[in-house]
Order: C-alpha cells, then structure tokens, then sequence
C-alpha cells in the first residue's frame, strides 16, 4: 500500500507516516512546507523500515496545491490506498488583529486543499472501490472562543464534511475517518518545552504518538470518528457549554499570557 501524509515533516504527521512505515509497511509520499526536514524524515523512514519514501516540497496553503500533489502521484505512477489530511496551522489573535493573508492561509489549508485532496485522490479510490482516509479535525469544533474563531471553524467544517462523505463513499468500499484529539504535544501551540512537559504530565495534552496510533486503528477499521484520550470525552460537555461570562474571563487571562510570549 502507498499513503499520502500531508504535514509528514513533523509532530503528528511524522508519527503518521512513521507508523504507518513501521506497522504496516506502508510506501510514503510525504507533503510539507519544510524541505529540509522533509527530506531527512523520508530518508529516515525509508532506511529504517525499508519502504519507498517520496518527499514532495509544496505549500498547501497555495490555490493549486491538490492538483499539484495529484498530478505529481500520477507523474511517479503511485496508487494513493491511503490519504492522510493531517496539515495544519494554528494561531491566537483576534480576528481583527489578524492579517487577511494568515486568515486566508488557514482557510486553503484548513478548508480548500483538504476538500479538493478528498475529491481527487476519493474518486480515484471509489473506481478501485477500496481506499482509506484520515481528516484530523480538533476537540475545539464543539466550541464558540475568541482569539481561535478561524480555527474552530476550519476544524468545524472537516468534521462536518469528513461525516458526510463517510456516508458518500462507505457504499464504494471506501472508509473516511475524522480524528478529533485535544491538545496535542506539538510545536503547533508555540508553547515552552517546560510547558509542553507539564501538559503531557497533567493529561492536557497527548503525545502525537499515541494519537497517530489510535488514529489509524480506527481508519484501517473504517470507522466514521475517533476521539482519543479520556479527559478529552470529560471535557467535550464542559465545552459545549461554556456561559458567555466564563468566556470573557478566561479570555482575558489568555490575552495576558499571550502577551508574556510576544
């Protein structure tokens, strides 16, 4: 079988494409925006576990980039059995503090590339009538906060579409699977090694391991969801009803301690 990981360089992507490398002997094509450290993490992966690695350099927040990858798999003759929609960006501001251009980055990546890679690469695996695909939605889409109202709305609408299209491609043999992990140990939050540390300790926040592992239990058994990790489902009714005054108070203290990171 071959995978495509999109954000393989790094955090849950690696671990993505290193498990899946690893466990299942997996052929890889791995997107990323960071050459360098795509290319060492392909050719690590391909020595270590004897796979055929392809790192493909592309900015998927660019308009064009699903066709991009597709038409670089049909130009290296790779049959994509899994697709794996792991890339992400994350950041806290007000929407009004937010250059227009970051906005409209989330939104291509979050939204545009996603759909249109479920589009091309699901069509291609509807005709074999077999295939898997992995969305990573957040914890966060079941919540109303400022500072991440982009986020959450990207995230909200991989779930949504991630659910629908299950239904869509299940009659054709194909599984479609949407991740929503909480917080994850990842540079994605630009927090401190010591507050990353702290988080894994408490149960905040899960290492990207154990997510990618569980992850892909439920994409190879074609399940339509998979929330990891028992305080995120003892959280997610805390979530969905926050009162509007919790919202504001735990919003200014969020504002001052991401100003102490500025």
């Amino acid at each position: 079988m071959t995978a495509l990981v999109t954000g393989a360089s790094s955090g849950i992507g690696l671990q993505f494409a290193t498990i899946l490398a690893r466990d299942y002997s997996c052929n890889l094509l791995m997107v990323s925006n960071q050459e360098k450290e795509l290319d060492a993490a392909a050719k690590e992966i391909s020595l270590s576990y004897g796979v055929q690695t392809y790192p493909f350099f592309c900015d998927l927040a660019l308009p064009d980039a699903a066709r991009t990858v597709y038409d670089y798999a049909e130009k290296e003759g790779l049959v994509i059995d899994i697709l794996i929609n792991n890339a992400g960006i994350f950041f806290f501001d007000a929407l009004c503090d937010t250059p227009p251009e970051k906005i409209e980055s989330m939104v291509m990546l979050h939204v545009v590339t996603m759909t249109s890679l479920c589009r091309l690469f699901g069509a291609d695996m509807c005709k074999r009538r077999s295939g898997y695909i992995l969305n990573v939605s957040s914890l966060c889409k079941w919540m109303e906060f400022p500072g991440i109202q982009t986020y959450i709305a990207t995230k909200t609408y991989i779930y949504s579409f991630s659910k629908s299209i299950w239904y869509e491609f299940k009659p054709a043999g194909v599984g479609v699977t949407v991740a929503t992990p909480g917080a994850l140990d990842t540079g994605l939050y630009g927090l401190s090694p010591k507050l990353r540390r702290l988080a894994v300790r408490l149960g905040v926040s899960l290492p990207p391991e154990k997510l990618a592992r569980k992850a892909l239990q439920r994409m190879f058994r074609k399940k339509k969801t998979c929330m990891p990790g028992l305080i995120n489902h003892i959280l997610l009714p805390l979530f969905r009803h926050f009162p509007d005054w919790l919202v504001f108070k735990v919003m200014k203290r969020l504002e001052r301690f991401s100003a102490l990171f500025q």
